[in-house]
């Protein structure tokens, strides 16, 4: 752990560079190809083809296809990525390579900010930033950070938008693989325009991105009538639908193949073509997935709202370093997680460990079912690092913790604004 603590820690202030132009041509090539191969599409609209200086590009994130298809869609233009900073892992070569701008997600360090307006400024090269922070869980938009819209009319560039549907359907994240085969189609569009920006008031401009992000990729699918054969449709699925309607129990679902079901009661579930759901046994729940996770979140909203929300438990702590060290595990600690944020206590590095990140310091945390194939796990960023905490007897409870962080920070925090 000593020697491993010699190396330098990431650089959050590392100047970011232009994309490399032997990486271009990996874009350009790779790019087209992978869409081809996992039927990918992209429209972009003649209003961004003529736009000659940078501009901020806001997308939609559900899986690997995004990158795909604004790289390809942008041809031979390319633009910066904000990413996450655990990304780099893959080499700061490639990261910085390709454009990257290090993020460390949920919190308010200005670090990112001022990387991103040297980009569009100095470098004068658009940047692309995915607001929502994470993967959709359900194929709905999640929930965006409330000051996006003072950032794009302090950047005073053109904002575009890139909407994609079938990208979570074909590979949603709480089961990655296999590929459920569907068409992949992404909308790149001018959203505002600098003159637009002027005349807006930032709430006004929230609104607006706001408004653009408003997506339901099972409707789109009933609506388009794409059909998934994969017969594993349903693999997976109990991760974001945690909670049974008909006995109410937390933690009991379970999916394989094309079914879930409840192991409290019994209830069952199967998966359609069009990713529909019907009882098997059952009147109770919910056809449309989306409606089933947004009556989750409206539960744990009660539980906040009452007073009674409360969850803890061990968690093993992985601190990501650098990219030339990469993740290290760097001890234990016990998490509890309510009204007064995330309190960590516990060992890290042979020493006493006590962590709080309240409430009001994250309007949401970013969780990661599996992660790296080392079991569920969410992290928790600070100034200098961040952490990624890995669950060790909690059973699938990172959707429940998702929903709460949001109701608490708006319970506390935003409704009060």
């Amino acid at each position: 752990m000593k020697k491993q603590k010699q190396a330098k820690r990431f650089d959050m202030n590392r100047k970011p560079n232009k994309p490399k132009w032997y990486l271009k041509l990996v874009e350009f090539t790779y790019g087209p190809i992978y869409m081809w191969l996992h039927k990918g599409h992209v429209k972009v609209d003649k209003e961004v083809r003529k736009l000659k200086g940078p501009y901020l590009i806001l997308s939609t994130h559900a899986s690997f296809m995004d990158f795909a298809q604004l790289a390809t869609g942008l041809m031979p233009r390319t633009t910066g990525w904000v990413m996450s900073v655990e990304e780099f892992r893959r080499g700061d070569w490639l990261m910085y390579g390709v454009g990257g701008i290090p993020k460390r997600k949920f919190t308010h360090g200005i670090s990112t900010a001022k990387q991103t307006l040297y980009y569009l400024k100095k470098l004068k090269h658009s940047v692309a930033l995915y607001p929502e922070a994470r993967f959709e869980f359900a194929g709905v938009n999640e929930k965006l950070d409330g000051a996006l819209g003072k950032f794009c009319k302090h950047a005073k560039v053109p904002v575009v938008m890139c909407k994609a549907y079938g990208n979570f359907i074909n590979s949603p994240q709480w089961s990655k693989h296999p590929y459920r085969k569907i068409r992949q189609e992404a909308h790149v569009y001018q959203l505002l325009t600098v003159e637009e920006l002027e005349k807006m008031t930032a709430e006004e401009v929230q609104a607006k991105i706001e408004q653009a992000f408003e997506k339901d990729e099972y409707k789109w699918q009933v609506e388009k009538g794409y059909h998934t054969k994969c017969k594993k449709r349903a693999d997976g699925l109990y991760r974001i639908l945690y909670k049974c309607p008909a006995c109410q129990a937390e933690f009991k679902t379970k999916s394989e193949g094309i079914h879930l079901w409840c192991e409290a009661c019994g209830a069952k579930w199967e998966m359609d073509t069009l990713s529909r759901l019907k009882g098997v046994n059952t009147d109770k729940g919910f056809s449309h997935i989306p409606d089933w996770y947004r009556w989750e979140r409206e539960e744990v909203r009660k539980e906040v709202q009452a007073g009674t929300y409360h969850f803890e438990d061990d968690v093993r702590v992985e601190e990501y370093y650098s990219t030339k060290v990469g993740f290290i595990n760097v001890g234990d600690a016990h998490v509890t997680h309510d009204e007064n944020g995330f309190t960590f206590t516990g060992t890290v590095d042979g020493k006493p460990f006590a962590l709080n990140k309240p409430v009001s310091s994250m309007y949401s945390v970013h969780v990661e079912y599996d992660f790296l194939n080392r079991v569920d796990s969410f992290d928790i960023a600070t100034d200098e690092t961040s952490y990624f905490m890995f669950l060790k007897t909690a059973p699938n409870y990172l959707t429940k913790m998702h929903f709460a962080q949001e109701e608490l920070y708006d319970h506390y925090v935003r409704d009060k604004e």
